[in-house]
């Protein structure tokens, strides 16, 4: 288990280095000002992931992740403002760009598994991608009308 605690911690890490970068390029957060906030959001992970193998309840590691980042940021939580403040020098979107990354690189490597899918998986992904992008790009539309800025 130890082992595997060890490969976990290493895999966020490098994840959280790259949201770090991608934190400090796209939103001009100082890498040092997001460290803590970046630790503190592996370590939930960490946890959440060792739950799922330890208690004998049949819960993905992300249920148990969400609920620990829930129960340590409400206001009653000893230390909560500090949770809460050092991971909102995190934007979403930094998180979420190397793990997109990632993804999009596993599915490429597994192609010939990709394909076994077949093709109407092709079409929900693309009807999947153009209503995202579709509904994106209402939903700014509405917005940036509203706001009278177009």
């Amino acid at each position: 288990m130890s082992k595997k605690l060890i490969e976990w911690f290493l895999i966020l890490s490098v994840f959280g280095l790259s949201a770090i970068i991608g934190n400090w390029v796209g939103y001009d957060v100082m890498p040092l000002a997001a460290v803590p906030g970046m630790i503190v959001l592996i370590l939930i992970s960490v946890l959440g992931l060792l739950l799922e193998k330890v208690v004998p309840w049949n819960i993905p590691a992300v249920g148990y992740i969400g609920l620990i980042g829930i129960l340590i940021s409400i206001p009653w939580f000893p230390g909560s403002e500090y949770v809460v403040q050092w991971t909102t020098e995190i934007n979403i979107l930094a998180l979420a760009t190397p793990i997109l990354a990632y993804a999009g690189l596993s599915i490429g490597k597994n192609w010939a598994d990709f394909t076994k899918l077949g093709w109407r998986s092709v079409v929900v992904a693309v009807f999947v991608f153009v209503g995202t992008f579709v509904g994106s790009a209402i939903i700014a539309e509405i917005i940036l009308r509203v706001q009278g800025i177009i």
